[in-house]
């Protein structure tokens, strides 16, 4: 008993003794990975690392890297892609004028040039009155200049070029053993024992090569770029496989002919006994290039897009700006969508594939390109882990929970900009992902373990939602917090924006003391109305109302709720009106948005001031389509899922199809009539509008126009008058022939 006594105290865990717990297990786990990190602490490292690029900025290149943009300008001038041969020909030979010193093409021509004069001449035969005997149609088949790849070819040839190609990785039952790259470097191994097996580059399995006749450059290089699981341009490969074989990258091979060097060494650590043997990286004239083991450079990018020069091809083959061509690095691309060239970097994600090469020659001449040494940060991450949780660990146990928090604060925001300044800003790259993630757990597992969960949780419960959720729903929640989730997730909701028509004009009629007794009258009402019909206010936004429905407890009628609460506004509009009508304030009407989607819901707010809000594409929807009753002459205006969600119990009419600004996909849209069965007249009206809308979408203007000036002279409305406007004006401008009858807002 004496012995259990005295054990006891030794054995009973303290908030410091938690904190030492968690640090000793975040050491042994660190240890067991070896030199392989966990794919996610992987991504969490590059996400570290993209916010370190946007924190250093745009570094301005210094170095003759000129990119020959085949941009939307020349596209439109010269015709879609691909352009015939001779054309680019052209290019190619008056950038050799300008003085280029080296040309690299970021394009790969696999198939022949279908425009060549050549292959219409069989055509023209038929068109002749005489035929021609088949010698001359074989002689005129076989002109040089009637074939507009060796038209390129001969551009390539006079010129200090370097056409691209690519490989494809996957086995594709496509092999064609003799589509084989040709670059006119040499490449050897140090040590030169070892032999191409041996090496652990990225393997190819076929290559995607130029048609023969284009293929007359000085040499090749692939231009493949292989992105992370996250689809984020990283590293790039110097080198790849096939066949046993290595083949050297675009970037690479325009920096040994603009150096002048014949020959590329590729450096092999010499540790270890098994292949195949790690890179250590590329030796290019007196340049060491650094790579990771599979011969990979990791990128520094400089900026975002366009940081290089760009020239446009038009004034390219025009002859303008060659002068700016002058002894520069030229690279052939295209920042144009259409062609689907663009990639993902830390930077941004529609970043044009041809400034990924640009990036690799310009780290590879100014001696800059990233490295990762795994033993640096295997060291420091056992340094931080150790004398960093320790630390906090102590601090939290016993100092006061706001100097617990500042020094958790200051601990992470050391280690972030250390990381920076004593490695990122050196071009060495250190991934500190885990210790940061340790030293929130030990944050977040001592804070916890002083902390009394429910009657907290409780509390913290009532307080954040008691005035957003009536109380029924709050009650719940105290009783069953599992069903709520403070953490961002993906929910099927319906959100409802609110707007009060023209309130500028009205807050400038009445004193700000009228003003503030008429707005808290105005939301309180209306506030009133989405708790009692299960939602939730979101936020008030000036004489603006946000609510969601389904949201944070689950409503499987949360369309119909949403809707029936927007009839019951408007219903409450009407008795507050004949009050300020009493009082002599401004008569006021009101719009509604509605959507229903998925959306964003949580606590996206901060650790001192909680917003328990709904974000995505489907939330700005609704708050685009509060807006668009000004132009239909409505009150309330619901998307067409919405429509869906709420089944055959409320009537609505259809008013358009309508792409709302920032969204490219077109959306129907319906203005909510009744929940129920309408009357008659009301169906009967309606009915005739849809068929007009039929007529409409048809481009049956004229049927269209019948109907609606009919409805018009009944009851003359806006939304009537709209559609008489519009089909008027496409009588005199019809609209084009891809027109899918979608309007289009340029405005909120």
């Amino acid at each position: 008993m004496i012995i259990r006594h005295r054990l006891k105290p030794f054995f009973t865990l303290s908030p410091f003794k938690v904190g030492c717990l968690v640090t000793l297990a975040a050491v042994l786990l660190f240890a067991s990975f070896g030199q392989q990190k966990p794919a996610f602490l992987e991504t969490l490292d590059n996400r570290l690392t993209d916010t370190m690029f946007r924190w250093r900025g745009t570094v301005t290149p210094t170095q003759p890297i000129v990119i020959v943009d085949i941009d939307e300008k020349s596209l439109k001038t010269i015709g879609q892609w691909p352009w015939p041969r001779d054309t680019v020909a052209t290019m190619v030979h008056n950038l050799g004028a300008g003085g280029a010193r080296v040309i690299g093409l970021d394009i790969v021509f696999a198939e022949a040039d279908r425009t060549s004069p050549k292959n219409f001449v069989d055509e023209l035969q038929q068109l002749l009155p005489v035929q021609l005997p088949p010698e001359t149609l074989a002689e005129l088949k076989a002109k040089e200049s009637l074939d507009h790849d060796i038209a390129l070819g001969k551009a390539l040839g006079a010129t200090p070029s370097v056409l691209g190609y690519v490989f494809q990785t996957q086995d594709d039952g496509l092999k064609n053993q003799a589509d084989v790259p040709f670059p006119s470097g040499t490449t050897r191994l140090a040590p030169d024992t070892l032999r191409y097996e041996d090496i652990s580059l990225l393997r190819a399995y076929r290559a995607i090569t130029n048609v023969v006749a284009v293929a007359q450059g000085q040499s090749e290089g692939f231009f493949n770029v292989f992105p992370d699981a996250a689809g984020t341009v990283r590293k790039v490969p110097l080198f790849m496989m096939m066949d046993g074989i290595p083949y050297p990258s675009l970037a690479l091979e325009m920096l040994r002919i603009g150096i002048g060097a014949q020959e590329t060494t590729i450096q092999v650590s010499r540790q270890g006994q098994t292949s195949p043997k790690d890179i250590l990286g590329v030796e290019l004239g007196s340049t060491f290039i650094p790579t990771d083991e599979k011969g990979q450079l990791t990128v520094n990018f400089r900026g975002p897009s366009h940081i290089y020069p760009y020239l446009s091809a038009m004034d390219i083959l025009t002859g303008k700006g060659l002068d700016r061509v002058q002894d520069k690095y030229v690279l052939i691309g295209t920042s144009a969508a259409g062609l689907l060239d663009l990639r993902a970097t830390p930077f941004s994600n529609i970043y044009p594939g041809v400034e990924v090469h640009a990036n690799i020659i310009d780290n590879i001449l100014s001696h800059d390109p990233f490295t990762h040494d795994i033993f640096t940060e295997i060291g420091i991450t056992y340094a931080l882990l150790l004398v960093g949780g320790l630390g906090l660990s102590a601090l939290l146990a016993y100092a006061t929970p706001l100097a617990g928090g500042l020094g958790g604060l200051l601990l992470v925001l050391a280690t972030l900009t250390g990381n920076y300044f004593f490695f990122f800003s050196h071009s060495q790259l250190v991934g500190l992902s885990y210790p940061l993630l340790t030293i929130l757990a030990i944050f977040l597992v001592v804070t916890l373990f002083n902390y009394f969960f429910e009657g907290q949780k409780k509390r913290f419960i009532s307080s954040a939602f008691g005035h957003y959720v009536s109380p029924q729903i709050v009650h719940q929640l105290m009783e069953h917090p599992e069903k709520l989730s403070l953490q961002g997730e993906q929910k099927n909701l319906t959100v409802l924006f609110s707007d009060i028509k023209g309130f500028t004009t009205i807050s400038e009629k009445i004193t700000s003391e009228e003003l503030g007794r008429f707005m808290n009258e105005y939301l309180t009402a209306m506030s009133h109305i989405v708790l009692e019909s299960k939602g939730t206010v979101d936020k008030f936004i000036g004489d603006a109302i946000m609510a969601i429905w389904g949201a944070p407890l689950e409503d499987g009628d949360h369309a119909a709720n949403c809707v029936r609460a927007a009839f019951r506004m408007m219903e409450q509009l009407k008795a507050l009106r004949e009050d300020w009508r009493k009082r002599n304030l401004p008569e006021v009407d009101i719009r509604i948005g509605i959507n229903t989607g998925i959306m964003s819901v949580g606590n996206f707010g901060s650790d001192q001031r909680f917003d328990y809000t709904v974000m995505g594409d489907n939330v700005n929807l609704a708050s685009r389509l509060e807006g668009a009753n000004k132009a239909y002459g409505t009150n309330i205006v619901i998307s067409e899922y919405t429509r869906a969600a709420l089944g055959e119990g409320f009537y609505c009419r259809m008013l358009d199809m309508v792409r709302v600004k920032g969204k490219d996909v077109p959306v129907l849209i319906y203005e909510p009539l009744c929940d129920g069965e309408p009357t008659p007249e009301l169906r009967k009206a309606t009915d005739s509008f849809t068929k007009a809308l039929e007529h409409y979408a048809n481009r049956e203007f004229q049927e269209a126009a019948e109907i609606v000036q009919t409805l018009n002279t009944i009851a003359p409305s806006q939304l009537y008058g709209l559609y008489i406007d519009r089909i008027a004006h496409f009588a005199v401008s019809p609209p084009p022939d891809d027109w899918d009858g979608a309007f289009t807002f340029t405005t909120k």
